[in-house]
């Protein structure tokens, strides 16, 4: 009965503990398209590798490896009080991204969970 019990707290503690560190609001990929091209305060975050971003990327975006070992310091310069769109190619590193972030104290952070693969496939702009 105490191992039950004990269980139970842990998986409740952990449980908040996920949802106060991925509380990032999802945005749609026309929802991030339209905040990117009206306001001069958000910044697209690109969490994808070097080699992902060369190929194509959304304009303007900061790009900032999510598997490089000094992600956690380049994000911590980066300025707290604008707004982030986070996105990888599919959502699975950004989601990943933004849990981290989130302990940073970043003010604003959405995240786009379909990831650029979607921007692309739904014809939204792309540079190279």
């Amino acid at each position: 009965m105490k191992s039950l019990l004990s269980f139970v707290v842990l998986s409740i503690l952990s449980f908040l503990q996920f949802a106060s560190a991925a509380d990032a609001k999802n945005v749609t990929i026309d929802e991030a398209a339209k905040l990117v091209s009206s306001n001069t305060n958000v910044v697209v975050l690109d969490v994808r590798t070097p080699r992902e971003f060369e190929a194509g990327h959304i304009k303007g975006a900061t790009n900032i490896n999510f598997n490089d070992k000094e992600f956690a310091k380049r994000v911590a310069a980066l300025d707290k009080n604008k707004t982030y769109i986070v996105h990888c190619a599919a959502g699975g590193r950004s989601g990943k991204a933004c849990e981290q972030i989130k302990t940073m104290d970043f003010k604003n952070m959405l995240h786009m969970n379909q990831g650029f693969n979607a921007w692309k496939e739904a014809g939204k702009p792309i540079e190279k």
